[in-house]
Order: structure tokens, then C-alpha cells, then sequence
């Protein structure tokens, strides 16, 4: 059989081929190393159901390597270096437990199989929050009840742990293996709660198993996160892709170090799609103004994971930042209040120019504005698995996203805002008027405005204003505004004068 082709050699890193004698992660040579399967192949996993499953691993150089499940069999030969992939014919979703077998002179067994839907679950510290108790954090609303329910068998979590590298890894070298979801495994892993959410939400409506992958990690910025083939799709980002990682000064901030550990080694397993919940610390960067880059740095992420993966431009679910005092609290973490909404504008522009994609508005899930983690993460999962249902999954019914703005027209001393997103109609969340609107005329200066619903518009003005301008709607770090749809789901935030993110488009 022919050596495995472009997706299996970007997959098990095309430079280690160069190498005349290969090497495994823990020094090991592949002639000596019995047959070894990927780390993220275990007992109590789920397969991806209706597309292909690549199946891999290592074994002697040129050894027949053999892989039966469900009734089918594939075989193909390790390459020189001891590599070997198989693609299992698209699968039915079961809840049946199966084994998976691969054989090369020995047998490995993984028992317990499930067969459904697979999503990766990546970010930072609001996504890697657990249900109960976090150091330095509060457990989320209602934990221990959460917890106590928390019993699905048919859902499967695994869990990356933390750790870095200055190369790609062919494998994973630190992880929780699978297990089925209760609350004991929740809570001994410390699993995503955003992505618990998820997942039992898309289980409850599909009706298949359910399998988590969490990779995440509080406090990091997007690029450590992105693989070079990201950055190198973006040019004005391209340099960091092509930058070589010094082995002793890798840390948590370094470009693709934590790419290079925690996703190129599960790279290719098949799944559905990824939710993303990060950004808080490209806000706070040392360079107060990198985050104005930051839907650039998007691209370049989910480019590079969607390359890499070479599934197609899977769906890529991400939540923006909540509400937060960034510059009003004891410590100055921006250059002003309003660098919290201008990030909010390059998140939704992210949405707008990445295909498949969607984006979760947070602005009324905080009950603290001095905690940047927010303790609402049902609301968030749940939010995450409307867009999946809706977009994902062809729940046409199923509301998906908030009022977005659309266009605006002047009428006398009233500004007209149209919106998308507005099924069954604009409405205030607690029946109180409009809130955080303010209006500006030629001179540029914002005043609070008057706001009322007016069939699907808004109309904007302000007793100081006499030729409208501009309007500007929660345009602060501290903004809670009550304008949502029918559906509950809350406006994005937005701006009508220069938009620095679209201005980049």
C-alpha cells in the first residue's frame, strides 16, 4: 500500500521525516517500539459518526497494521519511519458498545465504543472553568445540584493536560484518557463546564452519544494556541509562523507552543467542529494595541486548526469576552473603558469574515463585574449549542444569535437602526426602556440617548442633538444593555462611526 498521503504526513509533522533513524517522543526507536496507538484512542471514547475516522499510530517500519470495528476491517503498512494511518468507512451513530481493535504482530483492544458526536472544547480560563470549585474562582451557579445530575453515560470527556513543547509532538504526553460523564469524573478532572453544557444539550437533541475533547488553559493569548500553516495564511501575521522556538525559553505566551503540544497530537481525530472561549488576555496584552489584530489572529487559528485537520471548513463556535472593569477596577488592565467594546466589534468581525463560524454574546450573563469569570456557564454552553442546533445540526427553528446591527438611516433628529438576527421581534429583556444607547451629531461627542423599539427598528435620539451623526450601543466595559430578541438573545455591541475591524476587511 501506498505511504499515507498530505493530510497523514502534515499530521505526523512532515520535518521529522528528514530524520534518517526516527525517533518517538520519549527517544525510543520505531524499529525497537512494539505497536503504539495514539494517545487519544482509549477505552470509553467515541467515534465520529457519518465521515471518515482515521485511525493511527506506530509500529515496526513496514509492518502490516490491521484495524477491525463494527464489523469492518481495514489494513495499511507503516512507512520507514514506523507511521501508520487507516481511514474507517464513515460510521452510524450507536449506543451500543463496541472494541476497536488494531493488530500488528500484537493486539490492542479498546473497549467500550461508542459511535456519535465529536467537539473539541479550547481556550482559556472562562472556557477550561470547571462546574465546582476552581482556586481563585467561584464554582458556577448551582454546582452542586449541576453535579448531582450531572450522570450521562452516552457522554465521554477527555481532557489535554497542560503542557508545552518548541516542536510538534506526534503524541500526547500528558491527559486524562476517556471516561464517562458523572459528576465524579467532572470533578476529578476539572472539566470544561462550558463544554459539559454544550455537549449535554447537543446529546438531549440529537439523541446520539456525545464525546468531549477539552485542550485549554487560563491566562493564554490566541497565538500559542495557533500552528504555523495558520499564521502563514495570514501574511500580515506571517513571521510568527515561521519563528523558531528556543526549547529552554518556551513558555505559555510563546507562539505555537501549546499548538505544539496540546493540539497537533490529536490532530485529525475526527470530529464534528470546536467551541473557543478566549481573548481576555490578548485585551490585556503588554502592547495596549495588539488587540485590535485580534480577529486577524482568528483567522490564523481557525485557518490553521481547519488545515491541519483537513476535514474542511469545520463549524467553530466562539463566545465573546464578558463584561468586565479591565480599566475600572483596582488594576488598569487597558488604555481605556472603551477598549473592552472596540474587542467586542473585532470579535463580531471575526464572525463576519471567517466562513462557518458564530459567535456567543455574554453581555447579560454577569452578575460581577469584578470577576472575569463569570459564573453563568449553562447560559453560555447553551448559547454554543444554538448556534450547533441551528447551524450545524439544520434546527431551522431554533434561534441562534441575537439582534445584530444592520444599517442605519437619519429621519429629522432620529437616528433608524435596522437589525439582523431580529426573530419574532425586537424587545427589552426587563420591559424597562433601552438602555446604553448614546448619540453624537457632526461634533463627534456621545450623549446618553433616548431609544424605543419601533416595529423591527430602533430609534435613537438624543434632546442635545439636533442632526444625528452617530450612535453608539453598549459602548463600555461595564455595559449590560436590555435590547435582545424574541428569543431572549442579547444585541451584539456596536458602533456606526469608524470601525477600526471592519476598516481592516
Amino acid at each position: 500500500m501506498k505511504i499515507p498521503s498530505r493530510a497523514l504526513k502534515s499530521l505526523f509533522l512532515v520535518a521529522s521525516l528528514s530524520i534518517s533513524q526516527a525517533l518517538f517522543a520519549d527517544g525510543t526507536n520505531a524499529e525497537s517500539t512494539p505497536l503504539k496507538v495514539a494517545a487519544i484512542f482509549g477505552d470509553n471514547m467515541v467515534l465520529q459518526q457519518e465521515q471518515p475516522v482515521p485511525v493511527w499510530g506506530w509500529s515496526a517500519p513496514g509492518a502490516e497494521v490491521t484495524v477491525k470495528f463494527s464489523g469492518r476491517s481495514k489494513s495499511t503498512q507503516a512507512d520507514k519511519q514506523g507511521h501508520w494511518m487507516v481511514k474507517l468507512a464513515k460510521l452510524k451513530a450507536s449506543f451500543t458498545p463496541q472494541s476497536l481493535v488494531i493488530e500488528s504482530g500484537e493486539m490492542k483492544t479498546f473497549t467500550n465504543v461508542l459511535v456519535g458526536e465529536i467537539w473539541l472544547c479550547s481556550g482559556q480560563s472562562n472556557m477550561e472553568k470547571p462546574i465546582g470549585n476552581q482556586p481563585g474562582q467561584k464554582p458556577c451557579l448551582n454546582s452542586t445540584q449541576e453535579l448531582a445530575a450531572a450522570n450521562f453515560p452516552n457522554i465521554r470527556l477527555f481532557k489535554v493536560d497542560k503542557t508545552l513543547s518548541a516542536a510538534p509532538l506526534d503524541d500526547l504526553k500528558q491527559f486524562d484518557g476517556w471516561r464517562a460523564c458523572d459528576s465524579n469524573a467532572l470533578e476529578t478532572i476539572k472539566f470544561s463546564a462550558a463544554g459539559y453544557f454544550f455537549g449535554r444539550e447537543i446529546h438531549a437533541n440529537l439523541g446520539v452519544p456525545v464525546g468531549l475533547i477539552e485542550s485549554s488553559w487560563g491566562g493564554t493569548r490566541i497565538e500559542p494556541w495557533t500552528p504555523p500553516v495558520g499564521f502563514e495564511s495570514v501574511p500580515s501575521l506571517a513571521k510568527l509562523g515561521t519563528a523558531a522556538n528556543d526549547s529552554a525559553k518556551v513558555s505559555n505566551t510563546t507562539p505555537m507552543a501549546i499548538y505544539n503540544a496540546m493540539i497537533a497530537p490529536i490532530a485529525g481525530f475526527a470530529m464534528r467542529g470546536a467551541i473557543w472561549y478566549q481573548g481576555e488576555s490578548n485585551l490585556m496584552g503588554t502592547n495596549k494595541y495588539d488587540y485590535l489584530t485580534y480577529d486577524q489572529k482568528m483567522k490564523a487559528l481557525v485557518g490553521g486548526w481547519r488545515k491541519i485537520w483537513d476535514e474542511g471548513n469545520f463549524p467553530f463556535y466562539f463566545v465573546q469576552i464578558a463584561p468586565f472593569k479591565y480599566y475600572g477596577g483596582k488594576v488598569k488592565h487597558v488604555p481605556s473603558p472603551e477598549a473592552l467594546p472596540e474587542f467586542w466589534t473585532i470579535q463580531s468581525h471575526a464572525a463576519r469574515i471567517i466562513k462557518n463560524t458564530g459567535m456567543v454574546v455574554t453581555t447579560d450573563l454577569v452578575n460581577d463585574l469584578n470577576d472575569i469569570h463569570p459564573r453563568d456557564k449553562q447560559d453560555v454552553g447553551h448559547r454554543l449549542a444554538l448556534l450547533a442546533r441551528n447551524k450545524t445540526y439544520g434546527e431551522k427553528d431554533v434561534v441562534a444569535a441575537g439582534p445584530a446591527f444592520k444599517r442605519m438611516k437619519i429621519k429629522g433628529n432620529k437616528a433608524i437602526l435596522e437589525f439582523e438576527n431580529v426573530d419574532g421581534g425586537l424587545m427589552s429583556r426587563d420591559n424597562t426602556p433601552l438602555t446604553w444607547f448614546t448619540i453624537a451629531g457632526p461634533d463627534g461627542k456621545f450623549v446618553p440617548a433616548d431609544a424605543k423599539i419601533v416595529g423591527d427598528t430602533v430609534e435613537v435620539s438624543g434632546a442635545s442633538v439636533e442632526k444625528p451623526a452617530n450612535v453608539r450601543f453598549a459602548w463600555d466595559e461595564t455595559a449590560q444593555p436590555n435590547l435582545c430578541n424574541e428569543a431572549g438573545l442579547p444585541a451584539e455591541p456596536f458602533r456606526t462611526d469608524h470601525e477600526a475591524s471592519a476598516a481592516r476587511n
